[in-house]
């Protein structure tokens, strides 16, 4: 089986970054469990979104992301019976191609360079399954297809839905 799995947000915690750097910029202490729905910009005052969205420009913010957890584990084990590619966008931050391909090399050595697709649109994949968190890659992909659960996504449909990487290994493993 091929499958296509994507970074932010579902191998390395996007979310909980925002939340940290947020929480430091601004004093503040929101957690995750404080959200329920929406893009972290969107569970803020408005004099702090701006902030927030410059987050992913900043040198580091892709390279100090923390593993979702079980993600290492399972995905080495996939690797081993399956082919896997990570498919993420890499092309829209300055800094994301690097920091991201530096992640993979410290988190995720098993996974080599040719299997590493760093692109834009992922609608050009072509394999039997893609797990990510944006319903908008998932609506074009031709295959089978994961959402993987995250604050943003809460209220979308019409996926099946995962939360942890647990599920995943329950499914594929």
């Amino acid at each position: 089986m091929t499958i296509f799995v994507d970074m932010d947000d579902v191998l390395a915690d996007t979310y909980g970054k925002h939340i940290e750097m947020y929480n430091a910029e601004h004093q503040q202490e929101l957690c995750v469990t404080n959200i329920t729905e929406g893009e972290m910009w969107q569970n803020v005052p408005e004099i702090h979104k701006k902030s927030i969205l410059n987050h992913a420009r900043q040198p580091g913010f892709f390279r100090d992301l923390k593993p979702i957890k079980d993600a290492i584990q399972i995905m080495e084990a996939l690797y081993a019976k399956h082919e896997v590619y990570i498919a993420t966008a890499a092309t829209q931050f300055p800094n994301s191609l690097q920091e991201k391909s530096e992640w993979l090399e410290e988190y995720m050595p098993f996974i080599t360079w040719e299997h590493q697709i760093m692109c834009g649109h992922k609608f050009i994949l072509k394999g039997d399954l893609l797990i990510d968190d944006r319903t908008y890659n998932l609506e074009k992909f031709d295959g089978d297809t994961l959402l993987f659960n995250s604050p943003h996504n809460v209220h979308d449909t019409g996926f099946t839905r995962v939360s942890t990487w647990l599920e995943i290994a329950e499914q594929l493993l």
